[in-house]
């Protein structure tokens, strides 16, 4: 493993810009977990876009309260792969439990703004999927996803702001059943 079982959390978050030992220094990262937030937090701001990249994704397993924030502001990253990891990791709800899965009043207005204009079409297929969580809570996000869906020059973006907007696949996987809650209380 590179010798990082004795390496500091600083250290390894700066291996992240070294195309030989990133996966290496990742994998240490997270099964370091809570404690080498601290360092994760502080590559958010490192010269190298690749390190910045590498503690977007940490965070997407590790994110806490207080790193949402930092986690928000990288979407406007200059780097295209830091914002791609960005956004990824503020719309992927698998490995967040509720309280640090981040609300439409913290995320949605970066979201709309880059899924509209980010000149990267990578980015704006991931600020989609962000604007999506909020599609049905949200007129912006489905006004947004729709004008995507009609009008980005991307054929891929268009296509994944369909599946979001109404009607769409994961849209309608997505939607809230309201019978459910009175259906499992009938059995008792």
């Amino acid at each position: 493993m590179l010798g990082f079982l004795k390496t500091d959390d600083e250290t390894l978050v700066s291996c992240l810009g070294d195309p030989q030992r990133t996966v290496a220094a990742y994998h240490e990262l997270l099964r370091r977990g809570p404690g080498a937030l601290g360092a994760i937090r502080a590559g958010l701001s490192h010269d190298h876009p690749a390190v910045r990249e590498g503690c977007c994704r940490l965070l997407d397993h590790l994110v806490d309260t207080d790193s949402m924030d930092l986690l928000v502001a990288m979407a406007d990253d200059p780097d295209a792969e830091v914002r791609v990891a960005a956004f990824h990791a503020l719309a992927c709800d698998r490995c967040k439990d509720d309280a640090c899965a981040p609300g439409a009043g913290l995320v949605l207005e970066p979201a709309l703004r880059h899924l509209a204009d980010d000149p990267d079409p990578r980015v704006r297929a991931s600020a989609a999927e962000l604007v999506g969580k909020f599609a049905h809570s949200d007129a912006r996000a489905v006004a947004a996803l729709q004008a995507c869906q009609a009008g980005d020059p991307s054929p891929a973006v268009r296509k994944k702001a369909g599946w979001y907007a109404p009607g769409g696949p994961v849209h309608r996987r997505t939607a809230p059943r309201a019978g459910r809650s009175l259906r499992a209380g009938r059995g008792s």
